[in-house]
Formats: C-alpha cells, sequence, structure tokens
C-alpha cells in the first residue's frame, strides 16, 4: 500500500511534463525541472523510474527519451549526470555546487549514472541504444587515436568515476580505478545486455543486445558445474528467447536449475 502511494504521488508531483524531477529542497525549489536555470534535467530520476518500476509505463519512454537528447552527447562520448551544471543560480544542492561546473557531479559524467541509463534502456527492450552507449562510455573508446588519449589523460583499462564535460576540460577523465562503477559497468554487461540471470538457484538469459549481433557465447563456471552456452540470433531481434535447449533436449520454462555437471546450452532468440 505504502508503495503504491510513493508510486502515485511520483507519477503526479515529480513529473515535468517531459521528464521526473530530481529533488525538492527545504525551500520547496525544485531540482531538475525545466523552470530551473540551472539542473533542468537529471539522469538518475530518469533511470531509476524505469529500474525502480515506479514510473508510469508511458512516462518511463518519455523520460529516457529526454536523457538521450539532453545528456547523451556522442561527440565526446559520454553521459552527463545533469544539464546545464550548477554556478551562479540561487539553488543549493549542496557540495557538488563547490565543484567546477562540468566536473565530477556538477554536469560531468558521473558513471554509475552513465551505467544506470544504460541499464533502463536494456530493460525497456532498446538493445541497440543499450550497446551502443555501452560501448561509447568503454574507456577503450577515448583512446582510440593519440588526440583522444591526451585528451582523456588517464588509464584506458580502468573505469572512471567521472568524465568532465565543460570547455577545454571536455572529455577529460577523472578518478580512476573506481570499483562502484566498475561493478555496475559488469552488472549491465553480463546481466542486463548479455542477459545471464542467476536467480533462486536457476539460470536463464534474458538478453538485450544490438539486432547485428548474430551470435555469442558465455562459459559460465559455478563451483562444481561449467555451462556453455551459446545464444544466436539469426533474425536480428533485440531481446526474446524463441527456444532453450540443454544438451539437445528442449526447455519449456526456458530456465535451468543450478547443479554439478557439464552443460552445454543452445539458445534461439
Amino acid at each position: 500500500f505504502i508503495m503504491e502511494e510513493l508510486k502515485r504521488a511520483l507519477n503526479n508531483n515529480a513529473w515535468d511534463g517531459r521528464w521526473y524531477k530530481r529533488a525538492f529542497t527545504d525551500d520547496g525549489d525544485a531540482l531538475g525541472s525545466l523552470q530551473n536555470e540551472e539542473c533542468k534535467i537529471d539522469s538518475i530520476s530518469q533511470s531509476w523510474a524505469t529500474i525502480s518500476g515506479a514510473g508510469n509505463n508511458d512516462k518511463k519512454y518519455i523520460a529516457m527519451e529526454s536523457l538521450e537528447n539532453h545528456l547523451v552527447d556522442k561527440e565526446i562520448g559520454i553521459i552527463k549526470l545533469l544539464d546545464p551544471p550548477f554556478e551562479k543560480s540561487k539553488l543549493e544542492p549542496g557540495y557538488i555546487k563547490a565543484y567546477l561546473p562540468g566536473t565530477r557531479e556538477n554536469g560531468g559524467q558521473y558513471t554509475h549514472g552513465a551505467i544506470w541509463a544504460i541499464i533502463a534502456f536494456s530493460l525497456l527492450g532498446f538493445g541497440d541504444k543499450a550497446g551502443e552507449y555501452y560501448r561509447m562510455i568503454n574507456p577503450i573508446e577515448h583512446s582510440r587515436t593519440k588526440e583522444a588519449a591526451n585528451k582523456y589523460k588517464v588509464e584506458p583499462y580502468v573505469i572512471s568515476a567521472d568524465v568532465y564535460t565543460q570547455k577545454n576540460l571536455a572529455g577529460r577523465g577523472g578518478w580512476t580505478w573506481y570499483t562502484g562503477s566498475s561493478s555496475w559497468m559488469y552488472e549491465a554487461g553480463i546481466k542486463y545486455l548479455l542477459g545471464l540471470r542467476i536467480e533462486n538457484g536457476y539460470l536463464s538469459i534474458q538478453p538485450c543486445i544490438p539486432s547485428d549481433w548474430k551470435e555469442y557465447s558465455i562459459k559460465y563456471k559455478y563451483k562444481n558445474s561449467i555451462y556453455n552456452i551459446n545464444v544466436k540470433n539469426p533474425d536480428g531481434k533485440n531481446n526474446t528467447v524463441e527456444s532453450f535447449k540443454v544438451n539437445g533436449k528442449e526447455i519449456e520454462e526456458k530456465k535451468i536449475k543450478i547443479d554439478d555437471g557439464v552443460y552445454n546450452i543452445e539458445i534461439y532468440m
């Protein structure tokens, strides 16, 4: 009952017309509203409306479209946390205003938030977008050329907590070796794109992949069991499993109980 009340309040009071507001201050000012001069839109409230299941169905899609339009910068290869950054307005969001505009949480790519956006796109079934943005924010993409690497300035083989977005610092990596973002990146790739789910002792595959992926495989080891999983996508789908075979036998419920042994799983989308 409480969750339903919260959901109703969220969709009635936090909806700003094209996206969800981020927060309200003690003074009653809204953060993440179109009415604002700064912080008109924040990515976290859009992503989590989908991830939490609290957003109304049509609003989830509209909110994620707004996130894409306002916060994805394909030129720099980032997904911003919020925009425009805090600088001169009367809004007082706390410590993040102390950061220079476009650095860390103050309008940079805060990588947790970027990954949550990718997870939300995958939950809505947008496999092409999820795959494109997952690739885009991969640190290796920031060092494809000498020019890009000189701009990024940090290690291309670990996750940055943040990437800057403003003026001459645009595209520069911040705090690296950030375990929180790296574990979310791992989760987004394995669970939400490739679709490897282990729930209540059962293994299932619920992919959300780019339509041009024709096939992929996973070798999963759990204690004394090995699962050789091959997923085929001949029709260029983003999601939905049509056939789930284990050692040549079709499994109607499309999941298998985790048990000792070697299992060859063949999946057709």
